[in-house]
């Protein structure tokens, strides 16, 4: 599609404005590392040993990656970086990244940190969602174990009992303060498991509107598909749809694990399938605005440009409550904080916890920055554009 972008996001000036000279040459030196694949590899490999060997590292991680692209490790400290982003119309996502959890305790921990994000969410206009993934109130194999159907133990009946109970807990407070839920995706081989609970979860508390949202990831073959089918249930019973859109990030492990296993690859073959996907379920959602919610979570430029010609097309204000953009903390600055000076609602994901706890965030961090095309190096020469700038 043609068109002529109505905002552009080569102001680096408004993109950078909050942050430091130092905190801009830190993302200089961070997006510089993984701007070059081997010395990237050869940093998380270092790291990875280090966290193993039980090294005195923290406080290094803590210093670049971490306090690059995380809050903090508490919700006071991410609150901090929430109240900076607000004064420049910026909203805030604050995610516990912990993940992967194994126990019952585990479990509940993260239920109850949820919970108060929640409670935080409540006190503050500049959060106004909250999230959670899965595998950290369930364990993925039991998960995986319902997809494809096999017979559960009373032992696990009981455990995916607790799951879904805690999956309710969060949606029934977010229901009850009118804070909207994010689920996050996960893995192919038990997203099946989550899409029909989340469902479930849209029949009981969307009756009014969007409060809770799944996550569609649009690098799946079946992520358009599971899109429509999915909003034409919820229309069926007469409820609010709320959809997060993500292109994903999991892609070299679900196409290992279909190798190894011998089933279909579930990804897209091509990037611009992937795109095409995504900019086609933007356009369902727009065309569907009376039923459907939608987040935008991108940091493709196109997509971006894309949402904001659909929105004007359908006569939408900027500020349209069904329609938000989001990115990432520590990413893609020129995309959000050029959208929030327009007027758009704007969010970024604001990731806390542990240093240790949220490593396989970071990981991913590093690894997403590494292999897709072009988006260290735009992030490089955007900070060097705008430390120039500055120093003239």
């Amino acid at each position: 599609m043609e068109f002529i972008p109505k905002i552009s996001f080569e102001d680096t000036q408004t993109a950078f404005a909050y942050k430091t000279d130092a905190e801009l040459r830190r993302a200089h030196f961070i997006f510089s590392l993984v701007n070059h694949p081997w010395i990237s590899a050869v940093a998380i490999g270092m790291v990875k040993a280090g966290l193993f060997l039980r090294l005195p590292i923290n406080g290094i991680i803590r210093k670049t990656v971490f306090n690059h692209f995380c809050g903090g490790e508490s919700i006071d400290q991410a609150d901090q970086a929430m109240r900076v982003l607000t004064r420049f119309n910026v909203n805030a996502i604050l995610d516990y990244s912990v993940e992967g959890e194994h126990t019952e305790k585990g479990f509940e921990q993260t239920t109850q940190e949820t919970l108060r994000t929640i409670e935080n969410a409540r006190a503050s206009a500049g959060i106004p969602f909250c999230v959670f993934k899965v595998t950290g109130l369930a364990p993925a194999a039991l998960l995986e174990k319902v997809q494809l159907g096999q017979s559960l133990t009373t032992a696990e009946l009981e455990a995916l009992e607790r799951v879904k109970t805690r999956m309710d807990r969060i949606c029934s407070k977010g229901f009850e303060y009118g804070i909207p839920i994010l689920v996050d995706a996960e893995d192919s081989w038990y997203q099946d498991t989550i899409d029909r609970i989340v469902l479930d979860l849209m029949k009981k508390y969307n009756k009014e509107k969007a409060i809770v949202y799944n996550t569609y990831q649009l690098y799946r073959t079946a992520g358009l598909p599971n899109l429509r089918n999915h909003f034409h249930e919820a229309v069926m019973h007469n409820v609010y749809f709320g959809a997060k859109l993500v292109r994903g990030a999991y892609m070299e492990k679900e196409r290992e694990r279909a190798a190894e296993m011998g089933y279909p690859d579930p990804i897209h073959p091509t990037k611009q399938a992937t795109d095409d996907a995504f900019n086609e379920a933007l356009a369902f959602c727009i065309d569907n605005k009376q039923r459907i919610s939608v987040m935008c979570g991108s940091h493709n430029e196109y997509s971006n440009y894309y949402l904001t010609v659909l929105m004007e097309k359908h006569s939408m204000s900027n500020n349209d409550s069904r329609v938000w953009f989001a990115q990432l903390y520590g990413m893609s600055d020129h995309i959000s904080f050029n959208l929030a000076k327009a007027g758009y609602n704007v969010v970024k994901y604001l990731p806390y916890g542990p240093v240790q706890a949220v490593m396989p965030y970071l990981f991913r961090r590093a690894e997403e920055n590494t292999s897709v095309a072009g988006q260290s190096s735009r992030e490089l020469m955007l900070i060097k554009q705008e430390l120039k700038r500055r120093r003239n």
